[in-house]
């Protein structure tokens, strides 16, 4: 029997609308669009639609700078 590998959300979908991205990751639609617009969030079209698969999402929230605003080694 073979295994499913394939990281999905809790949801168990591979890819999500600009809302549902909007609704699990806790970030406005608007802040969604900017950043596919200045290229930081990998989206596609299908249709008229706008889907961003799970592993694009994952990786553009690795990619935020973190909070505290102190780079390590910095003082």
């Amino acid at each position: 029997m073979l295994q499913n590998t394939t990281t999905t959300t809790e949801t168990g979908r591979r890819a999500h609308s600009v809302n549902e991205a909007s609704a699990l990751t806790g970030l406005g639609r608007d802040g969604i669009y900017a950043a596919i617009r200045d290229g930081r969030l990998v989206a596609r079209k299908f249709g008229r639609r706008t889907i961003i698969t799970d592993d694009d999402l994952r990786q553009f929230l690795a990619g935020l700078p973190r909070a505290g605003g102190h780079e390590r080694g910095a003082q």
